[in-house]
């Protein structure tokens, strides 16, 4: 395939490749790098709104019940005489969920707190120089221009359900404030203001955390076609008698009969796995 001085290829030739059916010419992100971690996150603070708190100041023991991630804040910085490099940081916001025994034989008292993780990657995210304008289609009016944007990478990063490890209580915790201010949105979900100082006990976790982190930046890519994806099914309609719905429903024999130990085959006992 010839190019033309700037070894592009020609409208030309990207119009018999697109009707040849053999390659595409799309816009699309593309992955530079990334990198997967796993860690385990120990005594990580629980913050409590002043309700919550008085609960833990009277605690005698805690639990872990769950973690969930709320969200995560991503900051992308060119690294400093490393050209096409940059630093991705993250901080994690964790909504607890705590078992607290206000004694050794009572029922647990639920209590909802957050908890913060910061950390820092450096990525490859190459360079571009460009600035980028588009449009945004209006019938019968002007199309709308979009604001210019630089070609910028972009930070992606996927979080795996956390798994809630352990939880203490600490008495006479050392007054340090948190990480990083907590954002307006998240205290709002607590009904109350969170409390950072000191406090006369305070609660912690360790949780363990999967993360993928990814720079990505749009490109125009070559990708081999095949055809349109034409569905190869027709949409089912809804059933007017629920009877006629159940009855497409399949009995859960499993429900009744749970799988014996020798049924499965992959794990033994505790869930360890069969050496292979």
């Amino acid at each position: 395939m010839s190019e033309n001085i700037y070894g592009l290829q020609t409208d030309s030739e990207n119009t018999a490749a697109a009707q040849s059916g053999d390659a595409v010419c799309i816009d699309a992100p593309r992955v530079y790098d990334s990198c997967a971690d796993k860690d385990c996150l120990e005594d990580l603070r629980v913050y409590l709104t002043e309700s919550g708190q008085c609960i833990i100041d009277k605690a005698s023991n805690v639990r872990l019940r769950s973690v969930d991630v709320i969200t995560v804040y991503l900051d992308l910085e060119p690294v400093p005489y490393h050209k096409g490099f940059y630093s991705v940081d993250m901080t994690f916001f964790f909504d607890v969920q705590l078992d607290v025994f206000m004694a050794p034989a009572a029922m647990p008292v639920c209590v909802s707190g957050l908890s913060v993780f910061s950390k820092k990657v450096v990525l490859y995210g190459s360079e571009g120089n460009v600035k980028v304008f588009s449009s945004d289609f209006r019938l019968d009016e002007a199309d709308a221009p979009n604001v210019p944007t630089r070609n910028l990478p972009k930070a992606v990063v996927q979080v795996a359900q956390p798994i809630a490890l352990s939880a203490k209580l600490l008495e006479q915790p050392e007054c340090c404030p948190p990480c990083c201010r907590i954002p307006d949105c998240i205290c709002r979900r607590y009904n109350g203001s969170i409390v950072t100082g000191s406090t006369e006990k305070e609660a912690r976790i360790s949780i363990g955390l999967f993360t993928i982190v990814q720079i990505q930046r749009n490109v125009q890519m070559l990708v081999p076609a095949y055809d349109f994806c034409v569905p190869n099914k027709e949409c089912v309609t809804s059933f007017d008698d629920p009877c006629a719905l159940f009855g497409q429903i399949e009995f859960p024999t499993d429900e009744f009969f749970p799988p014996k130990l020798e049924d499965n085959e992959d794990n033994i006992g505790c869930g360890c796995r069969k050496k292979s």
